[in-house]
């Protein structure tokens, strides 16, 4: 299977050093210098499975944007945001635009690497929709909520919800453990499958879902938070 990343990068040495280790590593690296070029190639080459963009572009269309106009019309593809050390709103603001993750510069390629290998390893099984149990009913609800593992689908009272890989699970597994609180870490680790190191991530798909999920999102009905503890999926007679 061909492993195709999108690098939107509008310096051109760090464009290059990025795509030339991606391409070591065996991945199919497409660059683009601009948020305009990184849409056209998204459309000429649908089967891109993560793209990497950085926030700061020359132009009308920064790093958000893309990011925004991707989301719109792609719910599966994995999006890690390019950041400055200082940047740390811009961090939590491609978060809400609906990236996955970030990588701070400078990085290392083993750095990047590894969270494009993470991401990819994390959207196949997505896509693929793993069970646990072939014996398991793979629907779950909680009132009005449901997730169906085999369709990789959530709705709300009937009305599908669209949520992003990371965002469907996180709440696959909260709803998998109704009442039970997990920790940010403990999410992180789960989910990421490695030590966690950026816990604020969680809290930002946490808002996202809500805002997807709840009638009212400043009065949560089924995603809760556990003061000082972490979060959990509100069970429901």
């Amino acid at each position: 299977m061909t492993r195709k990343v999108l690098v939107l990068e509008d310096e051109a040495n760090i464009r290059s050093f990025v795509v030339i280790n991606l391409k070591r590593a065996g991945y199919d690296a497409i660059e683009a210098g601009t948020g305009e070029e990184a849409l056209a190639l998204i459309q000429q080459n649908p089967d891109i499975q993560v793209a990497l963009l950085d926030i700061m572009l020359p132009g009308e269309m920064d790093g958000f944007e893309v990011c925004r106009r991707i989301r719109a019309g792609n719910s599966q593809m994995g999006i890690i945001m390019l950041t400055a050390r200082t940047q740390e709103m811009d961090k939590v603001s491609g978060l809400m635009t609906g990236a996955d993750d970030y990588v701070t510069k400078p990085f290392t390629p083993l750095e990047l690497l590894a969270r494009v290998n993470s991401h990819l390893r994390r959207y196949s099984k997505y896509l693929s929709a793993l069970k646990e149990d072939g014996n398991k009913d793979h629907i779950y609800t909680i009132g009005g909520l449901e997730l169906n593992e085999d369709t990789v689908e959530v709705s709300v009272d009937g009305e599908p919800v669209k949520l992003t890989p990371m965002e469907f699970k996180i709440v696959q597994l909260l709803i998998k453990n109704p009442g039970r609180v997990f920790s940010a870490d403990e999410i992180y680790e789960r989910i990421w499958n490695e030590k966690a190191v950026n816990t604020d991530t969680i809290m930002v798909h946490v808002r996202n879902i809500r805002e997807k999920i709840e009638i009212d999102p400043a009065n949560p009905r089924y995603l809760k938070v556990v003061w000082g503890l972490g979060y959990k999926m509100e069970k429901m007679s």
